[in-house]
Order: C-alpha cells, then structure tokens, then sequence
C-alpha cells in the first residue's frame, strides 16, 4: 500500500497540533477502531529501545578514559552491593549501598572534609551516562571552578541506585553529593540523565531531603540549562545548608514556542 493510500484510511485526531509541541504519544489518529500500523510498530521500537536501555551494561572503564582525558579528573571505580544486573532490578535496597571492597576503597581516600562529591551511577539506563554524563560535566565543571568548590574524588557506581551517594558522600567527608544518574527509560526517553543534590549526605536520607533535575539529555533539558539549574541549586544549599522540599529551584524555565501568540487549540492543519 502507498504512503498516500494509507494516510487516506488514517482519521486524524482534532488535537494533532499539540504533538509539534512533544515527543509523547498523543492524536495519532485512527484507522477504523484501531491505531495506524505505523504508531503501533513506533511504539514496539521504543519499547525495545527501553528494554535495552535497561540492560546496558555500563562500560566504566571507557567512560573513566574520557574523564581523564577531557577534563583531567580521577575517578573511583565502585560498586554497590547488587552482584549484577538481575538482582540490581529485584532487589533496589541493594543497589542503595555499596560493597564491602568499595566502602575499603572509600576509607583510604577520605583524608579531608570537602566541598561536594560527585558520583556517577548507571541507574536504570547505562545508555544515558554514556551519552549525558562526560558533555554534562564538561558544563559544569567550569562553574564549580571559579567559586573554588573543593571536590572529592569523582565516583563511578555499577549498579547503583540514587542513595548510594549517601554513603559515599559520608565516607568522603564531603558537605554535598550530586548524584548522575541513568533514569528509568520512558517509551520517547531511553537517554535520559537525572541529577540529584543532597546536603549533608548520610544513609537514612529520604527523596524529601533531596533536589532533583531530571531529563538531561540532548532532546530534553539541554546541558546549559540543567549545569545552570545544578549550579543555582548548589550555591544556595552551601548558603542555606539544607536541599531537598526546604530548597526550591528559582531559575527561570524556557517558555514554548509561540505560546503566547495564538491558541493552538484553535488551528487547523
């Protein structure tokens, strides 16, 4: 069947406009009392997409190389107390804590209090560290640079969790840890990176005690905006000593395009 055929037994969805606006699965139409064939095998792809994303194993040796190499920055290799990648998605209270040869790691290098700890996790999505993290910090970094932030040494978790951080940003002595994070892959975003800020991190803490900006990636929250957000978030829990609900995320947000000029409920395509 031809593109024109079968776009002539598609009945388009009034709401089709809203879709120049995301990548979510909305107004796609109909094909008697069924979705198109092409939405339906889109959707399979990202689904496996997903699935994949889930899987990934992280390659921390490769990603250690490019932080060395770019932005000259050592790294601890970790990792949490989930053996692999089975019992890391059935048992998550393993991947909020780390190893014993890990936390023997750790100790050794805890010489002096710091500033902030940053710790890199594959999380939910190795693909997402593996494209995100490296340009991400490349952003950042500079930032921290011209307040002098002391850092701890940067740590890469396998298999870990958000609340690993905790831990290591005790055992560092560190005043703030910022977690990158693979998050858990959506059926349009099986890229995406989250950060996490915790102040004064110790187990125990609850995602209450935590600041969170999440979907970085190139699609998403662009690296600019989200090292600005992270940045903003860091001065004012040095400044405040706390994060989490008791800090909030003043920064401005990029307004939609033509929002303002028409109502787009209102077009016809």
């Amino acid at each position: 069947m031809s593109k024109t055929n079968e776009d002539e037994l598609v009945t388009p969805n009034p709401w089709q406009a809203l879709r120049r606006y995301t990548d979510a699965r909305i107004a796609l139409g109909r094909a008697g009392i069924s979705q198109p064939t092409a939405p339906q095998l889109e959707f399979q792809l990202a689904h496996a997409r997903a699935r994949d994303a889930v899987h990934l194993a992280l390659d921390s040796v490769a990603l250690e190389d490019k932080l060395a190499q770019t932005l000259a920055l050592a790294c601890l290799k970790l990792h949490s107390a989930a053996p692999n990648r089975q019992v890391y998605l059935q048992r998550p209270d393993l991947g909020r804590k780390l190893d014993d040869a890990s936390r023997q790691l750790l100790q050794t290098c805890a010489f002096r209090a710091t500033d902030l700890a940053i710790v890199i996790a594959d999380g939910l999505s190795a693909l997402a560290i593996e494209l995100n993290a490296l340009p991400f910090l490349q952003v950042l970094m500079p930032r921290l640079a011209q307040e002098s932030w002391a850092l701890a040494p940067l740590c890469i978790v396998q298999q870990g969790r958000v609340a690993v951080g905790d831990e290591i940003g005790q055992t560092l002595n560190a005043r703030a840890v910022v977690v990158l994070i693979g998050e858990r892959p959506g059926l349009s975003s099986p890229d995406s990176m989250g950060l996490y800020l915790s102040w004064n991190p110790h187990p125990g803490l609850r995602d209450a005690d935590r600041n969170c900006v999440s979907n970085v990636r190139a699609a998403g929250l662009n690296y600019e905006t989200a090292a600005e957000k992270l940045h903003y978030l860091l001065t004012q829990s040095r400044l405040r000593q706390l994060s989490g609900i008791a800090l909030k995320e003043e920064t401005p947000g990029p307004a939609l395009p033509d929002m303002a000029e028409h109502n787009f409920l209102l077009e016809r395509d």
